[in-house]
């Protein structure tokens, strides 16, 4: 029997339940008395939902894809974590200060950590991450920490960043999952992109990665030696892969997973499941996420050089429909690139497209584009990722019956999550797409990566796939980056928002409502902006 045949994985995930005493069952009285006083039970194994099942990498400071992140946050730390108000608390960095004029920032590391190879966890390893991983190949990295010259280690528990200017943006940026700290000595030298550890993390984390069994499960084990002693308490954590959001529901009803995050099941099934008694259907922790749900063009494209079809698709789609029919509420209509809920950088002040098929077979007619015999005007394929969830395929089914309305005739393509990102960030084989994107407290850190020209990167998801351009996009981008005044700095990215929204840079539909769903049982999820995100170093199982 091969390795990877279906037999031996669903045998081998049912030997990890009877090793976990199916699920975290714990036996013992001791353990029962201690849950029911409300104090953490140490053992047992949580079963937990990832979906889409990651298409390369667990690495989140390299792969930012969401269902990489729920994992990576347990097997690797950050220099900091936040608390609800997003106010940076100690973890692989006990203390830090900032100079007077914003241009250093001095991190004192926690000392005695090691990675989970049994190397000594350094200063050399943070200068590492930030100069080669983060600047270079994270989507986001390069804007963020565009400010750091430099980055000095005087010695093996102290980092030095140097900066240019005073930069707003980075304290918004530090945790485990957007800045994550990697080994030096197993990425040094190699391609962070394409490094084999990707696939078989070593971390400081939590939980220590055992194995990947491709369409099955990924299995964490307890870090024996984790710093924060006494942590943590599960004895393993096992991401098991249900493709079929139906049947992720089921689970969640019958017990088989305890925790599903990112939208897990299908959003006509939410209000059912939060009315079990067993289960929390949670909409807290995704104010920092924040995400938007967008219609993206292929720039390189010449046909979508015309603002006119941009401006036709713009007012072909309804966004109250879709809302109120596909998302079924769970989201509102979107007016800006950076979400109405961070209040400080939001600009209300946007040109909209309003629902009007007429105008938009006005804007096609004016662009040259007639109808054929057979009513068609255009004719363009749309792609989108279906193990996200059957909402974004049905969201394509809307596209496609109101752009038929204006002469557009759409053929739909329904990737998996590996073919989606390769085609979109890779090859760039698309006409048109539709996917969500994770604004994050500062627009710096989420919004500028899809517009910025210089964030282009050929095989980095969730970089600028579109291949929008604009140098006075780049130049309020830039501005953005190097102003520390809190009001100029403002000025800029209401300026970044009003060029894309003019420009029609992208069509922002709609603000998402995300949510979790996990069984009463599990106990000890890190409440703040980043539930799902966070380590699961705190969680323990009810009996």
């Amino acid at each position: 029997m091969s390795f990877d045949s279906p037999a031996f994985n669903r045998r081998h995930f049912l030997e990890l339940l009877a090793a976990g005493l199916g699920a975290g069952m714990l036996p013992s009285a001791l353990a029962a008395q201690a849950a029911a006083a409300g104090q953490p039970v140490r053992g047992g194994t949580l079963i937990a939902n990832v979906s889409p099942e990651p298409s390369a990498g667990l690495v989140g400071g390299i792969n930012i894809s969401a269902p990489v992140l729920p994992i990576s946050a347990s097997i690797f730390d950050g220099l900091v974590t936040y608390d609800r108000d997003f106010k940076p608390q100690p973890q692989l960095a006990e203390s830090w200060e900032q100079s007077a004029d914003g241009k250093t920032i001095t991190f004192r590391l926690r000392r005695g950590v090691t990675w989970h190879d049994g190397v000594p966890f350094t200063s050399a390893d943070v200068q590492y991450s930030i100069l080669n991983v983060v600047k270079k190949t994270h989507p986001r990295g390069g804007s963020t920490f565009a400010k750091v010259t430099s980055v000095d280690t005087p010695d093996e528990h102290t980092v030095v960043l140097n900066l240019s200017g005073p930069s707003p943006v980075i304290w918004s940026a530090l945790f485990g999952t957007e800045t994550q700290i990697v080994p030096k000595h197993l990425y040094d030298g190699t391609n962070p992109l394409t490094n084999p550890w990707n696939s078989k993390p070593i971390g400081t984390g939590a939980f220590v990665f055992k194995e990947w069994v491709r369409g099955s499960h990924i299995l964490l084990e307890r870090n024996p030696d984790y710093w924060d002693k006494g942590k943590p308490y599960l004895d393993r954590v096992i991401f098991k892969a249900i493709p079929d959001a139906g049947a992720r529901a089921v689970a969640l009803e019958n017990g088989e997973i305890l925790l599903a995050a990112n939208n897990p099941v299908p959003e006509s099934d939410v209000a059912r499941l939060a009315a079990n008694p067993s289960l929390v259907v949670n909409t807290e922790g995704w104010q920092a996420p924040a995400p938007i749900f967008f219609f993206d063009f292929n720039w390189r494209q010449e046909r979508f050089r015309d603002i006119r079809v941009r401006k036709a698709f713009a007012h072909a789609i309804d966004r109250k429909a879709l809302a109120e029919n596909v998302w079924y509420g769970l989201a509102t209509v979107a007016t800006s690139p950076v979400p109405s809920y961070q209040k400080a950088f939001h600009n209300p002040d946007l040109p909209q497209y309003e629902y009007d098929p007429k105008k938009a077979e006005q804007l096609l007619e004016d662009a040259g584009l007639k109808r054929d015999a057979n009513g068609v005007r255009l004719s363009i394929t749309h792609v989108t990722c279906a193990p996200y969830g059957p909402v974004y395929v049905r969201a394509g089914e809307l596209f496609r019956q109101q752009l038929k309305q204006i002469g557009v005739e759409v053929k739909l393509i329904n990737y998996d999550l590996g073919t989606y990102v390769r085609k979109l960030f890779t090859d760039y084989e698309f006409d048109t797409s539709s996917m969500w994107y994770s604004c994050y407290p500062d627009p710096q850190i989420g919004v500028q990566r899809r517009f910025w020209s210089k964030n282009i990167k050929p095989g980095s998801p969730s970089s600028n796939g579109s291949g929008y351009s604009s140098p006075e996009m780049d130049r309020a981008i830039e501005a953005m980056q190097e102003e520390g005044d809190v009001e100029k700095r403002k000025a800029h990215i209401f300026e970044m928002q009003r060029i894309a929204q003019e420009d029609v840079a992208s069509i922002t539909l709609l603000e998402l409502q995300f949510y979790g769903i996990y069984n009463k049982r599990l106990q000890g999820l890190r409440a703040g902006p980043l539930t799902f995100y966070s380590t699961l170093a705190d969680a323990w199982l009810q009996s």
